[in-house]
């Protein structure tokens, strides 16, 4: 069995950044919501060629909006994108919003996942569930493997569900040495295998009678957070840098099956002029290690078998 590397920190150990997570374990789904008090700077890399979003176009530099106050990842497939209607209620309720002439409008980006085709295909977060999520979301130790979005994530499906193992959520952090804070979250429902950090497979599709892998039901998505001051095109490239940890952790990534989608924080409470390429380069490293930690920690759940139980 590979061994689960450790990490050295989360995504919550950038001040002001909270998560919290609601799970079906029943059906098999659920969502994780990244609360940012405050606010930070976005971006966002989209590439995979099946994405399921929800307000990416705004954080284009250039936009007028340049400030998120929450990420929502969740399954249900484009159903789930409700939640976020359920993320956006909350933060009105705390009065959290892009102000405008005659109301405050949180601007929370969302990107899904396919997990419908294991739990309960009719059951798929909603309003309530990334209104609950807001709920409990907190600053400490963040529930990792299969919780949240990841509860019905699955991985290496190049020969179909029938073959597959059971993916999940994962975090990672690290203050680089100029003390710069970075934390990624992660969760892993691509159609490739997982490799670590020294090539060895964490997961691989199971033996058994092949089937066609489902179009458009594959996805990883990530969300990258650093107290560092960036801009939003520099906000951007982080997450465009941030997505080649895909490509270290999966075989293969951003295939045309899957959504893969990579956003980007950035609170700005670190004053002075980031270095990029190093945030950057760092950041691919933690999605790599997030994604590993996912599967590994990752249940059975739905019938799919966990990568331990396959090992």
């Amino acid at each position: 069995m590979p061994l689960l590397l450790p990490t050295e920190g989360s995504i919550t150990d950038i001040p002001g950044v909270r998560v919290g997570h609601w799970t079906d374990q029943e059906a098999v789904t659920g969502c994780t919501v990244v609360l940012v008090d405050g606010g930070a700077v976005g971006g966002v890399d989209v590439r995979g060629s099946a994405p399921g979003t929800r307000e990416t176009d705004l954080l284009r530099p250039g936009s007028l909006v340049e400030r998120v106050h929450a990420v929502l990842l969740t399954g249900g497939s484009a159903f789930g994108l409700a939640a976020a209607d359920g993320v956006m209620r909350y933060l009105e309720a705390q009065g959290v919003g892009f102000e405008t002439a005659v109301a405050r409008v949180p601007i929370v980006p969302a990107a899904v996942l396919f997990d419908l085709a294991i739990g309960s295909a009719r059951v798929r977060p909603g309003p309530e569930a990334g209104w609950l999520a807001c709920q409990v979301a907190q600053s400490g130790p963040v529930a990792e493997g299969s919780v949240g979005a990841g509860t019905g994530a699955t991985v290496a499906k190049r020969q179909g569900i029938a073959r597959a193992v059971k993916g999940g959520l994962g975090v990672a952090g690290t203050t680089l040495p100029d003390g710069t804070r970075l934390g990624v979250l992660v969760v892993v429902n691509a159609m490739g295998a997982v490799v670590d950090e020294q090539g060895q497979v964490v997961a691989t599709e199971r033996p058994g009678p092949s089937g066609e892998p489902l179009f458009g039901t594959n996805t990883t998505l990530a969300v990258v957070a650093t107290d560092a001051a960036l801009d939003q095109a520099r906000t951007t490239k982080l997450a465009q840098m941030a997505q080649d940890g895909l490509a270290l952790a999966l075989r293969p990534a951003h295939t045309l099956v899957d959504g893969d989608t990579v956003f980007a924080l950035a609170t700005g409470q670190r004053s002075g002029r980031a270095d990029v390429s190093a945030l950057g380069a760092a950041a691919a490293l933690l999605v790599a290690r997030a994604i590993v930690r996912a599967v590994v920690l990752a249940e059975p759940l739905g019938g799919i078998p966990n990568a331990r139980r396959v090992a």
